[in-house]
């Protein structure tokens, strides 16, 4: 490991004034002592040149030593491998470019994490409904299964998986795009939940859910993006669906809040554990179930994290809460009543 006293020190100016000082002096020093002590000029030179330059390069060496890490790092990373860190312990320029050095290697890191979970993810999920949906296959054609509208409806079950991972994965690339333009139309909060809440009903009836939509007052009215709410309120759903148990109830409730209108979806499926609750809304992450109820059930990762963006894009904001019945967990999403989008977000009126 590098000397590095010069460390201290805020600044490469400073450090390179030091380096100079230090070794025109040093070399001042030993020729005074060289001369004192009768060396003479052919002994003194040499050895003050050599001493001076090995001062020099002790002194060279801390203050460049992270500029080498870097390019080791830096080779590494080109190779895979993004666990390598820069030493920055230095004040001065150099050292702010190693601290940044470490920033951006982290940022890699993360980068190939969400890399591999994407891909891990993804895989998963696609050879799922796959495999079923080839092994059902199969069996028809090889006359295993008769064709039945039943076995038929297993089949479509299967696609339309497969059909909302790739809604998914079209919404994450514009998440990833930048896409923020927002298409502003006023929208009947009740009307528009029940044709959420029957759309996904007749998808999802294998479960023989209950849907209670109570929107209060009747004749309330948000302005938003159509298209993007109903990708909100879908999402929400769907994830309600898929933790809900066999038989049960999801809530769709609509009311105003000061200048906000708030939409909460509650299942009475297992719940999203407290630590969790905001890592849900994290891409590839899938929250943990309520101590004491069982493990998660399976999901993409994707959908809350889509619905995020969407309403971040609204200037709104979403979060967990605990069902007001105690079991299971409502979404609650929180968006203002008249446009009111983030910054940086382009809006166009309808047209009518």
């Amino acid at each position: 490991m590098a000397i590095r006293p010069l460390d201290p020190l805020r600044s490469i100016k400073i450090k390179l004034g030091v380096l100079v000082v230090a070794a025109t002096s040093f070399a001042a020093a030993l020729t005074w002592l060289g001369l004192r002590v009768h060396l003479g000029p052919t002994r003194t030179v040499p050895l003050v040149i050599v001493l001076s330059l090995v001062l020099t390069q002790v002194l060279a060496r801390g203050m460049t030593s992270p500029l080498r890490e870097m390019k080791a790092a830096a080779e590494a990373m080109a190779a895979g491998d993004y666990g390598q860190r820069v030493t920055a312990t230095s004040s001065d320029e150099v050292g702010a470019l190693a601290a940044a050095f470490n920033h951006m290697a982290e940022d890699l890191a993360s980068a190939d994490r969400t890399r591999r979970d994407l891909i891990a993810n993804v895989s998963h999920e696609l050879r799922t409904p796959v495999a079923a949906l080839q092994a059902q296959l199969e069996n028809m054609v090889d006359g295993v299964t008769e064709p039945t509208p039943a076995a038929l409806e297993l089949s479509l079950a299967q696609t339309e998986r497969l059909t909302r991972l790739v809604t998914y994965l079209l919404d994450l690339s514009r998440v990833e795009a930048g896409a923020s333009a927002l298409t502003i139309t006023r929208i009947d909060v009740g009307d528009f939940l029940e044709d959420c809440a029957q759309a996904l009903s007749m998808v999802e009836a294998a479960k023989n859910l209950r849907y209670v939509v109570d929107v209060t007052p009747p004749d309330l009215v948000l302005e938003a993006d159509a298209e993007r709410l109903r990708q909100i309120v879908v999402n929400l759903l769907q994830n309600a669906i898929r933790h809900s148990p066999h038989g049960g109830e999801i809530r769709l409730d609509g009311y105003p809040e000061a200048d906000d209108v708030v939409i909460e979806v509650s299942d009475d499926g297992p719940g999203i554990a407290p630590q969790d609750r905001e890592r849900v809304f994290e891409r590839f992450a899938r929250g943990g179930t309520a101590p004491g109820v069982g493990t998660a059930s399976g999901g993409t990762g994707i959908g809350l994290a889509i619905v995020r963006w969407a309403v971040d894009l609204h200037g709104g904001h979403v979060s967990v809460t605990d069902s007001p019945t105690g079991a299971g967990a409502t979404m609650r999403l929180v968006l203002p009543a008249r446009a009111h989008p983030a910054a940086g977000v382009s809006t166009t009126p309808a047209d009518t």
